[in-house]
């Protein structure tokens, strides 16, 4: 199981059964913080705990203050024995403590419980199996099949991914695209007890989106900055050198001006980001991180990834991902995180979380002109529109929206409806497929009831959809060996951001506004008043006109049709390059699912 997961940690590898034979641990180490032996794992305290853990408590200096104070004493320097320490001093509640990315399993050799725990987002990984008096996990499901865990794919999840585009079970967190391979969910705890032979889940947190501040646009600039930079602050914590990945966009941009303005950045100058650009590719960014660069003096260095390329890592890059993905983007990342690496970075800060919690995606304009329109406040939604549009955002609206916007359950059921007669009439599964599926139609379909732009925000960041980013993030980066941190998920920070009106986030023909009009002045205008998101945008259209990269679609669509998941009547439908947020990407996903399974 250790040597799969060897990527994640190249820096050392630690084995512990306890003397009864009844629990084993084992730790691939990726050096971050206490570099020296006594940082190592698996790590005892008070010859009662034994924790293996992945991840960072940005915070762990704090808290090991508090627990000296009431008599706790360290022999190391690390944020895994502070781990120990809150467990045995808070006990379950420790995680409430914690500011960080997270997943770990700690043995209580008195209590003979084994207490996981995953964080608030999901940034880091964590993957059970429990059956015939065994409880395995690990951080990425690779682990697990090596102890001859069979690797089966859920014949829904394929469904769904095939027709649908999902990549997650939509209403069960623990799901994933396996059989009998389940995640323990964001924001919570398990307790395996060995003599009961049962895990029993907890959440100890959650986003109030129901809350609202009285604030004033100002305040509320000066609030998230102060937010901001103390998350920032915290995630430069390290005992290894730390880079930044670089877009054209707001949010990494904030993020590199927030540490070139830290106190404790003295020389800016030798600071690393790294990017992703695609000369002569439309929504290519060199010119504005070029910008961003020369403004702050920084270092940037960036790669260029092509179609060929990406055919000769398609399989590397799926194995390490595991489960399916939406496009070729996290092949942009993968590069990026790549070229990190390869400049002995091991640590990257990076923008992810800011979309989902401040509306960051064009999608959900939708979503506030339909929370103005329930509050019948239709000048301003008229006005809204009008503002959008002028920066080419459209919205397609018409008196159909009108009556969801009054009628939000309706509407969700109706948007559930449609998703389900969309998947029995997409003609590409094969019958025996759907017969393995019959009576689990419905499965895995869901669409949360919005009537305020918060509801649909909070499906995003805690439900569906921020998790997926994550895993993706995290797998491009450990397969790598670097791990990445990322600011705008510090708890007190989404929380805020969710106590503000909907106008702070959307307003006058721009997403995430309250960010942009608290970074105008710092960065240049021509990134913080873009009003068009692009992210890691690869031509993946261009890329899918490669001769190999169609050669390979071809094949993976044959391989599909072998295993009796396609119907042979897609062997003779032409290969329809996409780029990647176009609808229906449906040969992409024929070449991501034939590596996946």
């Amino acid at each position: 199981m250790a040597a799969t997961l060897a990527h994640r940690g190249p820096d050392g590898e630690g084995f512990w059964i306890n003397d009864s034979g009844t629990t084993g641990f084992a730790h691939r180490r990726l050096a971050i913080i206490d570099l020296s032996e006594e940082g190592a794992q698996p790590m005892h305290f008070a010859d009662r705990y034994t924790i293996v853990y992945n991840g960072e408590i940005y915070n762990y200096k704090e808290i090991r203050s508090d627990l000296q104070k009431a008599g706790y004493h360290f022999r190391s320097k690390s944020d895994t024995e502070v781990i120990l320490a809150a467990y045995d001093f808070y006990k379950e509640d420790c995680v409430k403590y914690f500011d960080g990315m997270f997943a770990f399993a700690l043995w209580d050799e008195h209590k003979r419980t084994l207490f996981c725990a995953r964080d608030t987002f999901g940034e880091k990984p964590f993957y059970y199996f429990m059956d015939r008096g065994v409880f395995a996990f690990a951080s990425e499901m690779k682990a697990l099949w090596a102890i001859g865990i069979e690797k089966k794919p859920d014949e829904k999840m394929m469904v769904n991914y095939i027709s649908l585009g999902y990549v997650q079970h939509a209403s069960d967190k623990s799901q994933t695209f396996f059989k009998d391979i389940y995640s323990l969910p964001p924001a919570h705890t398990g307790v395996f007890s060995l003599a009961e032979q049962q895990f029993t889940l907890s959440r100890y947190r959650d986003i109030n989106k129901e809350q609202n501040t009285r604030i004033s646009e100002k305040e509320a600039e000066e609030k998230l900055m102060q937010l901001l930079a103390s998350s920032v602050k915290y995630r430069l914590r390290s005992d290894v050198e730390v880079g930044s990945s670089l877009s054209g966009g707001t949010d990494s941009s904030a993020i590199a001006w927030m540490i070139c303005n830290t106190p404790d950045k003295k020389d800016r100058g030798n600071f690393k980001t790294f990017s992703a650009v695609f000369p002569g590719f439309e929504k290519d960014e060199s010119r504005l991180i070029g910008e961003l660069s020369h403004r702050f003096g920084f270092k940037n260095y960036s790669v260029t990834p092509t179609a060929e390329e990406l055919t000769a890592d398609i399989q590397k890059l799926c194995y390490q991902q595991e489960e399916p993905f939406i496009s070729s983007g996290i092949y942009a990342q993968y590069k990026v995180y790549e070229l990190a690496s390869k400049h002995g970075i091991k640590v990257l800060l990076d923008g992810q979380g800011a979309d989902e919690t401040l509306a960051g995606y064009t999608r959900y304009l939708h979503w506030y002109i339909q929370e103005m329109t329930g509050q019948y406040k239709y000048i301003k939604a008229k006005k809204e529109k009008a503002a959008f549009e002028k920066n080419d955002i459209h919205i397609r609206w018409n008196i159909k929206n009108t009556l969801a916007a009054h009628l939000p359950s309706h509407a969700a059921l109706a948007l559930e409806k449609r998703e389900y007669n969309k998947m029995l009439s997409s003609g590409l599964i094969h019958n025996e497929l759907m017969r393995e599926v019959k009576g689990k139609e419905w499965h895995g379909i869901y669409k949360p009831v919005v009537e305020k732009l918060n509801d649909i925000l909070y499906h995003s960041t805690m439900e569906n959809g921020l998790e997926e980013l994550l895993r993706y993030a995290d797998r491009n980066s450990m397969a790598h060996g670097a791990e990445v941190r990322l600011p705008f998920l510090n708890f007190e920070l989404v929380n805020f951001i969710f106590s503000l009106p909907s106008s702070f986030k959307l307003c006058r023909g721009f997403t995430k506004y309250i960010l942009r009009k608290a970074m105008s002045g710092k960065i240049p205008d021509s990134i913080v008043w873009n009003p068009l998101k692009t992210g890691f945008e690869t031509p993946q259209k261009k890329w899918l006109e490669n001769k190999a990269l169609q050669e390979l679609i071809i094949d993976s669509k044959q391989k599909l049709v072998n295993e009796k998941i396609l119907r042979p009547s897609v062997l003779k439908a032409k290969i329809v390059p996409l780029n990647i947020h176009e609808a229906d990407n449906m040969d992409w996903r024929y070449l991501n699912l034939a590596q996946i399974i």
